[in-house]
């Protein structure tokens, strides 16, 4: 079973484990540490993911959210 549901985590839980912060960092470097974080911690990682496909590619976004789905 996956560790986070991306429908229903937040961003803000995702940024809180280390793991996840390693995943982001390694396809997008700053990423994390990005001002403009803050402004999606409320979201859900499923429509956060879906305004980052603009500023860091699809391709980035799909690789991401596959080894975040892959987490048990």
């Amino acid at each position: 079973m996956a560790r986070y549901d991306i429908n229903t985590t937040t961003m803000a839980t995702l940024l809180d484990d280390p793991e996840v912060v390693a995943i982001f960092e390694k396809h997008s470097p700053g990423i994390t540490t990005n001002p403009m974080i803050a402004m999606v911690k409320p979201m859900s990682v499923a429509q956060a993911m879906g305004m980052a496909g603009a500023m860091i590619g699809a391709p980035t976004v799909e690789a991401i959210k596959s080894e975040v789905e892959g987490l048990e």
